[in-house]
Protein backbone atom coordinates (compact mmCIF):
# COMPACT_ATOMS: atom_id res chain seq x y z
CA UNK A 1 0.00 0.00 0.00
CA UNK A 2 1.02 3.58 -0.63
CA UNK A 3 0.85 4.39 3.10
CA UNK A 4 3.41 1.69 3.85
CA UNK A 5 5.90 3.11 1.35
CA UNK A 6 5.30 6.64 2.62
CA UNK A 7 5.85 5.48 6.19
CA UNK A 8 9.06 3.69 5.23
CA UNK A 9 10.33 6.78 3.42
CA UNK A 10 9.45 8.94 6.41
CA UNK A 11 11.45 6.70 8.75
CA UNK A 12 14.41 6.91 6.38
CA UNK A 13 14.16 10.70 6.35
CA UNK A 14 13.89 10.93 10.12
CA UNK A 15 16.90 8.69 10.54
CA UNK A 16 18.13 6.79 13.55
CA UNK A 17 18.36 9.90 15.75
CA UNK A 18 14.58 10.33 15.77
CA UNK A 19 14.08 6.64 16.42
CA UNK A 20 15.90 7.22 19.70
CA UNK A 21 12.76 8.99 20.92
CA UNK A 22 10.92 5.66 20.89
CA UNK A 23 11.30 2.71 23.25
CA UNK A 24 12.21 -0.63 21.71
CA UNK A 25 14.47 -3.56 22.57
CA UNK A 26 17.88 -2.04 23.27
CA UNK A 27 19.76 -5.03 21.87
CA UNK A 28 18.54 -3.96 18.40
CA UNK A 29 19.66 -0.37 18.98
CA UNK A 30 22.42 0.80 16.61
CA UNK A 31 25.87 1.42 18.10
CA UNK A 32 26.45 5.13 18.70
CA UNK A 33 30.07 4.93 19.84
CA UNK A 34 32.73 2.23 20.13
CA UNK A 35 36.08 2.18 21.91
CA UNK A 36 37.62 1.31 18.52
CA UNK A 37 36.98 4.89 17.39
CA UNK A 38 39.76 6.03 19.73
CA UNK A 39 42.95 4.55 18.31
CA UNK A 40 45.22 5.89 21.07
CA UNK A 41 43.90 3.47 23.73
CA UNK A 42 46.52 1.04 25.01
CA UNK A 43 44.78 -2.00 26.46
CA UNK A 44 45.98 -5.14 28.18
CA UNK A 45 44.48 -8.55 27.46
CA UNK A 46 41.58 -7.99 29.87
CA UNK A 47 40.96 -4.37 28.93
CA UNK A 48 41.92 -1.19 30.72
CA UNK A 49 44.52 -1.22 33.49
CA UNK A 50 43.48 -2.10 37.07
CA UNK A 51 45.42 -2.05 40.32
CA UNK A 52 46.15 -5.66 41.23
CA UNK A 53 46.84 -7.10 44.69
CA UNK A 54 50.58 -7.45 45.28
CA UNK A 55 51.78 -11.00 44.74
CA UNK A 56 54.23 -12.58 47.15
CA UNK A 57 57.54 -13.44 45.52
CA UNK A 58 58.51 -17.11 45.89
CA UNK A 59 60.83 -19.53 44.23
CA UNK A 60 59.54 -21.58 41.29
CA UNK A 61 59.24 -24.84 43.26
CA UNK A 62 57.62 -23.11 46.23
CA UNK A 63 55.20 -21.33 43.89
CA UNK A 64 54.07 -24.59 42.25
CA UNK A 65 53.67 -26.29 45.63
CA UNK A 66 51.66 -23.37 46.98
CA UNK A 67 49.43 -23.37 43.88
CA UNK A 68 48.61 -27.04 44.38
CA UNK A 69 47.94 -26.51 48.09
CA UNK A 70 45.62 -23.56 47.50
CA UNK A 71 43.82 -25.05 44.47
CA UNK A 72 40.66 -25.96 46.45
CA UNK A 73 40.45 -22.38 47.73
CA UNK A 74 40.77 -21.04 44.16
CA UNK A 75 38.03 -23.36 42.91
CA UNK A 76 35.69 -22.51 45.79
CA UNK A 77 36.30 -18.77 45.36
CA UNK A 78 35.50 -19.03 41.65
CA UNK A 79 32.26 -20.92 42.32
CA UNK A 80 31.17 -18.49 45.03
CA UNK A 81 31.76 -15.32 43.04
CA UNK A 82 30.24 -16.67 39.80
CA UNK A 83 27.11 -17.97 41.52
CA UNK A 84 25.58 -16.10 44.45
CA UNK A 85 28.52 -13.82 45.33
CA UNK A 86 28.32 -11.50 42.35
CA UNK A 87 24.52 -11.36 42.56
CA UNK A 88 24.64 -10.46 46.26
CA UNK A 89 27.12 -7.68 45.56
CA UNK A 90 25.23 -6.39 42.50
CA UNK A 91 21.56 -7.31 43.00
CA UNK A 92 20.60 -4.93 40.20
CA UNK A 93 22.01 -7.46 37.72
CA UNK A 94 19.46 -10.10 38.76
CA UNK A 95 16.84 -10.53 36.04
CA UNK A 96 13.97 -11.06 38.47
CA UNK A 97 14.64 -7.72 40.19
CA UNK A 98 14.91 -5.92 36.85
CA UNK A 99 11.63 -7.45 35.74
CA UNK A 100 9.93 -6.23 38.93
CA UNK A 101 11.40 -2.74 38.43
CA UNK A 102 10.67 -2.52 34.71
CA UNK A 103 7.59 -0.23 34.97
CA UNK A 104 9.52 2.15 37.22
CA UNK A 105 12.56 2.11 34.92
CA UNK A 106 10.42 2.75 31.84
CA UNK A 107 8.72 5.65 33.59
CA UNK A 108 12.07 7.12 34.66
CA UNK A 109 13.49 6.76 31.17
CA UNK A 110 10.42 8.42 29.62
CA UNK A 111 10.79 11.33 32.06
CA UNK A 112 14.45 11.84 31.11
CA UNK A 113 13.60 11.86 27.40
CA UNK A 114 10.42 13.93 27.53
CA UNK A 115 11.17 16.40 30.33
CA UNK A 116 14.93 16.81 29.89
CA UNK A 117 15.31 15.88 26.19
CA UNK A 118 17.61 13.05 27.18
CA UNK A 119 19.52 11.24 24.46
CA UNK A 120 19.93 7.48 24.85
CA UNK A 121 23.07 5.97 23.35
CA UNK A 122 24.64 2.55 23.03
CA UNK A 123 28.39 2.36 23.61
CA UNK A 124 30.59 -0.67 22.97
CA UNK A 125 33.40 -1.22 25.48
CA UNK A 126 36.70 -2.93 24.68
CA UNK A 127 35.42 -6.24 26.08
CA UNK A 128 32.45 -6.20 23.70
CA UNK A 129 29.87 -5.28 26.32
CA UNK A 130 27.18 -2.84 25.21
CA UNK A 131 26.69 0.01 27.68
CA UNK A 132 23.31 1.73 28.00
CA UNK A 133 23.70 5.48 28.59
CA UNK A 134 21.54 8.59 28.88
CA UNK A 135 22.86 12.09 28.13
CA UNK A 136 21.16 15.37 29.02
CA UNK A 137 22.78 18.38 27.33
CA UNK A 138 22.37 21.68 29.18
CA UNK A 139 25.01 23.66 27.26
CA UNK A 140 22.38 25.21 25.03
CA UNK A 141 20.62 26.67 28.09
CA UNK A 142 23.40 29.21 28.50
CA UNK A 143 23.98 28.63 32.22
CA UNK A 144 27.44 28.14 33.70
CA UNK A 145 26.53 24.80 35.28
CA UNK A 146 25.47 23.40 31.91
CA UNK A 147 29.04 23.70 30.62
CA UNK A 148 30.09 21.11 33.21
CA UNK A 149 29.35 17.45 32.57
CA UNK A 150 28.55 15.26 35.58
CA UNK A 151 29.16 11.57 34.88
CA UNK A 152 27.10 9.50 37.34
CA UNK A 153 28.11 6.08 38.68
CA UNK A 154 25.17 4.25 40.26
CA UNK A 155 24.95 1.95 43.28
CA UNK A 156 24.69 -1.84 43.31
CA UNK A 157 20.93 -1.75 42.70
CA UNK A 158 20.83 1.62 40.95
CA UNK A 159 19.94 2.48 37.37
CA UNK A 160 20.34 5.81 35.59
CA UNK A 161 16.58 5.83 35.04
CA UNK A 162 15.87 6.28 38.74
CA UNK A 163 19.30 6.85 40.27
CA UNK A 164 21.67 9.56 41.39
CA UNK A 165 21.76 11.46 38.09
CA UNK A 166 18.58 13.24 39.16
CA UNK A 167 20.59 15.27 41.70
CA UNK A 168 22.89 17.10 39.24
CA UNK A 169 19.96 17.43 36.83
CA UNK A 170 18.21 19.58 39.42
CA UNK A 171 21.30 21.79 39.55
CA UNK A 172 21.26 22.55 35.83
CA UNK A 173 24.34 20.47 34.97
CA UNK A 174 24.81 18.49 31.79
CA UNK A 175 24.58 14.88 32.93
CA UNK A 176 25.70 11.53 31.53
CA UNK A 177 24.30 8.43 33.25
CA UNK A 178 25.16 4.82 32.45
CA UNK A 179 24.10 1.39 33.63
CA UNK A 180 26.51 -1.21 34.99
CA UNK A 181 27.20 -4.24 32.77
CA UNK A 182 24.19 -6.52 33.18
CA UNK A 183 21.92 -3.68 34.35
CA UNK A 184 19.03 -2.45 32.19
CA UNK A 185 20.09 -2.34 28.55
CA UNK A 186 23.78 -2.96 29.30
CA UNK A 187 25.17 -6.41 28.56
CA UNK A 188 27.76 -8.46 30.44
CA UNK A 189 28.32 -8.96 34.17
CA UNK A 190 29.55 -6.37 36.70
CA UNK A 191 32.99 -7.70 37.55
CA UNK A 192 35.63 -5.03 38.32
CA UNK A 193 37.39 -5.38 34.96
CA UNK A 194 34.11 -5.05 33.06
CA UNK A 195 33.10 -2.11 35.25
CA UNK A 196 36.35 -0.27 34.49
CA UNK A 197 36.08 -1.08 30.78
CA UNK A 198 32.56 0.38 30.77
CA UNK A 199 33.64 3.53 32.61
CA UNK A 200 36.48 4.02 30.17
CA UNK A 201 34.25 3.99 27.09
CA UNK A 202 31.81 6.34 28.86
CA UNK A 203 34.63 8.86 29.39
CA UNK A 204 35.87 8.45 25.82
CA UNK A 205 32.32 9.00 24.58
CA UNK A 206 32.00 12.18 26.66
CA UNK A 207 35.24 13.59 25.27
CA UNK A 208 35.31 12.41 21.65
CA UNK A 209 31.60 12.34 20.83
CA UNK A 210 29.93 14.83 23.16
CA UNK A 211 32.77 17.36 23.00
CA UNK A 212 33.59 17.89 26.69
CA UNK A 213 37.11 18.43 27.96
CA UNK A 214 38.28 16.27 30.88
CA UNK A 215 38.70 19.49 32.87
CA UNK A 216 34.96 20.11 32.40
CA UNK A 217 33.95 16.75 33.90
CA UNK A 218 32.88 15.97 37.47
CA UNK A 219 32.48 12.30 38.38
CA UNK A 220 29.67 11.71 40.89
CA UNK A 221 29.20 8.29 42.48
CA UNK A 222 26.81 6.72 44.94
CA UNK A 223 27.77 3.73 47.12
CA UNK A 224 29.48 0.95 45.12
CA UNK A 225 29.75 3.33 42.17
CA UNK A 226 32.75 4.74 44.02
CA UNK A 227 34.88 1.98 42.47
CA UNK A 228 34.45 3.10 38.86
CA UNK A 229 34.53 6.76 39.93
CA UNK A 230 37.85 6.38 41.76
CA UNK A 231 39.20 4.34 38.84
CA UNK A 232 38.23 7.18 36.49
CA UNK A 233 40.08 9.92 38.39
CA UNK A 234 43.07 7.61 38.86
CA UNK A 235 43.25 6.88 35.13
CA UNK A 236 42.35 10.38 33.89
CA UNK A 237 44.16 12.91 36.12
CA UNK A 238 42.77 15.86 34.19
CA UNK A 239 39.22 15.19 35.40
CA UNK A 240 38.08 18.23 37.35
CA UNK A 241 36.58 16.73 40.49
CA UNK A 242 35.14 13.69 42.25
CA UNK A 243 32.07 13.62 44.50
CA UNK A 244 31.42 10.42 46.49
CA UNK A 245 28.09 9.86 48.22
CA UNK A 246 27.80 7.10 50.85
CA UNK A 247 30.78 5.17 49.49
CA UNK A 248 33.52 3.14 51.18
CA UNK A 249 37.29 2.63 51.22
CA UNK A 250 37.55 -1.09 50.49
CA UNK A 251 35.09 -3.95 50.01
CA UNK A 252 37.09 -6.49 52.05
CA UNK A 253 36.35 -5.09 55.56
CA UNK A 254 32.65 -4.93 54.68
CA UNK A 255 32.67 -8.53 53.45
CA UNK A 256 34.57 -9.81 56.51
CA UNK A 257 32.09 -8.06 58.79
CA UNK A 258 29.12 -10.11 57.56
CA UNK A 259 30.86 -13.49 57.23
CA UNK A 260 31.96 -15.96 59.95
CA UNK A 261 35.52 -15.52 61.24
CA UNK A 262 36.36 -19.06 60.12
CA UNK A 263 35.74 -17.96 56.53
CA UNK A 264 38.26 -15.10 56.71
CA UNK A 265 40.96 -16.69 54.44
CA UNK A 266 38.38 -17.70 51.84
CA UNK A 267 36.61 -14.32 51.90
CA UNK A 268 39.91 -12.46 51.64
CA UNK A 269 41.05 -14.54 48.68
CA UNK A 270 37.68 -14.26 46.91
CA UNK A 271 37.42 -10.49 47.27
CA UNK A 272 41.04 -9.76 46.37
CA UNK A 273 41.03 -12.13 43.41
CA UNK A 274 37.63 -11.37 41.87
CA UNK A 275 35.95 -8.36 43.52
CA UNK A 276 38.81 -6.10 44.57
CA UNK A 277 36.86 -2.85 44.95
CA UNK A 278 39.77 -0.87 46.39
CA UNK A 279 38.51 2.72 46.26
CA UNK A 280 41.01 4.20 48.73
CA UNK A 281 43.98 2.59 47.01
CA UNK A 282 42.91 4.02 43.67
CA UNK A 283 42.38 7.50 45.14
CA UNK A 284 45.81 7.43 46.78
CA UNK A 285 47.46 7.14 43.38
CA UNK A 286 45.82 10.40 42.34
CA UNK A 287 47.31 13.83 42.82
CA UNK A 288 45.13 16.66 41.64
CA UNK A 289 41.46 15.69 41.66
CA UNK A 290 39.43 17.47 44.34
CA UNK A 291 37.22 15.17 46.40
CA UNK A 292 34.04 15.50 48.42
CA UNK A 293 32.62 12.61 50.42
CA UNK A 294 29.29 12.39 52.23
CA UNK A 295 28.34 10.05 55.05
CA UNK A 296 25.01 9.36 56.71
CA UNK A 297 24.33 9.08 60.45
CA UNK A 298 23.69 5.34 60.61
CA UNK A 299 26.30 3.81 62.95
CA UNK A 300 28.53 6.71 62.05
CA UNK A 301 31.63 5.53 63.91
CA UNK A 302 31.80 2.34 61.79
CA UNK A 303 30.99 4.05 58.50
CA UNK A 304 33.62 3.03 55.93
CA UNK A 305 33.43 6.51 54.44
CA UNK A 306 35.33 7.62 57.54
CA UNK A 307 38.14 5.17 56.73
CA UNK A 308 38.18 6.40 53.14
CA UNK A 309 38.73 9.96 54.38
CA UNK A 310 41.45 8.96 56.86
CA UNK A 311 43.37 6.90 54.30
CA UNK A 312 43.22 9.75 51.80
CA UNK A 313 44.40 12.35 54.31
CA UNK A 314 47.17 10.07 55.59
CA UNK A 315 48.41 9.60 52.03
CA UNK A 316 48.22 13.24 51.01
CA UNK A 317 49.37 14.85 54.28
CA UNK A 318 51.46 12.22 56.13
CA UNK A 319 53.33 14.78 58.28
CA UNK A 320 50.05 16.32 59.45
CA UNK A 321 48.23 13.05 60.18
CA UNK A 322 50.13 11.96 63.26
CA UNK A 323 48.49 9.68 65.84
CA UNK A 324 47.29 12.63 67.88
CA UNK A 325 45.85 14.38 64.81
CA UNK A 326 44.10 11.16 63.73
CA UNK A 327 42.49 10.88 67.17
CA UNK A 328 41.18 14.43 66.81
CA UNK A 329 39.73 13.66 63.37
CA UNK A 330 38.13 10.45 64.65
CA UNK A 331 36.52 12.43 67.46
CA UNK A 332 35.11 14.83 64.87
CA UNK A 333 33.92 11.93 62.70
CA UNK A 334 32.16 10.32 65.68
CA UNK A 335 29.96 13.39 66.15
CA UNK A 336 26.37 12.48 65.32
CA UNK A 337 25.08 15.95 64.47
CA UNK A 338 26.41 19.14 62.95
CA UNK A 339 26.16 20.80 66.37
CA UNK A 340 28.39 18.12 67.88
CA UNK A 341 30.80 18.44 64.95
CA UNK A 342 31.04 22.18 65.48
CA UNK A 343 31.59 21.64 69.20
CA UNK A 344 34.56 19.34 68.53
CA UNK A 345 35.92 21.71 65.91
CA UNK A 346 35.68 24.73 68.20
CA UNK A 347 37.07 22.71 71.11
CA UNK A 348 40.36 22.37 69.26
CA UNK A 349 40.25 26.12 68.46
CA UNK A 350 40.80 25.59 64.75
CA UNK A 351 41.80 28.82 63.00
CA UNK A 352 40.52 28.43 59.42
CA UNK A 353 42.39 31.46 58.12
CA UNK A 354 45.69 30.23 59.54
CA UNK A 355 45.19 26.72 58.13
CA UNK A 356 44.36 28.09 54.70
CA UNK A 357 47.38 30.40 54.68
CA UNK A 358 49.70 27.52 55.65
CA UNK A 359 48.44 25.33 52.81
CA UNK A 360 48.51 28.16 50.26
CA UNK A 361 52.04 29.09 51.27
CA UNK A 362 53.19 25.48 50.91
CA UNK A 363 51.52 25.15 47.52
CA UNK A 364 53.18 28.36 46.28
CA UNK A 365 56.69 27.57 47.48
CA UNK A 366 56.95 23.87 46.61
CA UNK A 367 55.75 21.22 44.21
CA UNK A 368 52.03 20.50 44.46
CA UNK A 369 52.05 16.74 43.82
CA UNK A 370 50.96 14.56 46.71
CA UNK A 371 52.05 13.45 49.23
CA UNK A 372 52.94 16.81 50.78
CA UNK A 373 55.49 17.28 53.55
CA UNK A 374 53.57 20.19 55.06
CA UNK A 375 53.39 19.86 58.83
CA UNK A 376 56.82 18.35 59.45
CA UNK A 377 58.00 21.39 61.45
CA UNK A 378 54.62 22.10 63.01
CA UNK A 379 53.55 21.93 66.65
CA UNK A 380 51.18 19.23 67.89
CA UNK A 381 48.41 21.81 68.19
CA UNK A 382 49.04 23.05 64.64
CA UNK A 383 48.83 19.51 63.21
CA UNK A 384 45.53 18.89 64.98
CA UNK A 385 44.08 22.14 63.66
CA UNK A 386 45.24 21.44 60.11
CA UNK A 387 43.97 17.84 60.24
CA UNK A 388 40.49 18.93 61.33
CA UNK A 389 40.45 21.76 58.78
CA UNK A 390 41.28 19.33 55.96
CA UNK A 391 38.78 16.73 57.20
CA UNK A 392 35.95 19.28 57.13
CA UNK A 393 36.96 20.42 53.65
CA UNK A 394 37.01 16.90 52.22
CA UNK A 395 33.94 15.46 53.94
CA UNK A 396 30.42 16.55 54.84
CA UNK A 397 28.15 14.64 57.19
CA UNK A 398 24.65 14.75 55.75
CA UNK A 399 21.94 13.29 57.97
CA UNK A 400 19.96 10.87 55.82
CA UNK A 401 19.53 7.17 55.03
CA UNK A 402 21.76 5.27 52.61
CA UNK A 403 19.17 5.04 49.84
CA UNK A 404 17.91 8.64 50.02
CA UNK A 405 19.05 10.73 47.02
CA UNK A 406 21.42 13.58 47.82
CA UNK A 407 19.53 16.90 47.61
CA UNK A 408 20.91 19.45 45.18
CA UNK A 409 21.60 21.80 48.09
CA UNK A 410 24.32 19.37 49.21
CA UNK A 411 25.76 18.75 45.74
CA UNK A 412 28.53 21.23 45.14
CA UNK A 413 31.93 21.19 43.44
CA UNK A 414 34.58 20.12 45.97
CA UNK A 415 36.79 22.55 47.83
CA UNK A 416 39.87 23.60 45.90
CA UNK A 417 42.89 25.24 47.47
Amino acid sequence: PIGQYVGTALVCLLGVKKLACFDFDFKHWPVDFSWKEVSSLKLSKGGVSLLRPESKHRGAADSVLNSVRTLPCHILSYLIVHSFGRRMLYPGSVGLLQKAMRPMLQQGQARLVEEFEGQRNKLVACDGNEIDTMFVDRRKDGGQAGKTLVICCEGNAGFYEVGCMNTPLEGGYSVLGWNHPGFGGSTGVPFPQNEANAMDVVIQFAVHKLGFQLSDIIVYAWSIGGFTASWAVMSYPEIRALVLDASFDDLLPLALKVMPDSWRPLVTHTVRQYMNLNNAEQLCTRDQTQINTFVGPEDITSNRGNDLLLKLLQYRYPKVMTEDAIRAVRQWLAAGTQIEEESVYMGYEVDDDWCLSVLQSYQTDRETLFPWSVGEDMTLEGRRQLALFLARKYMRNFETTHCTPLPISEFRPPWKL
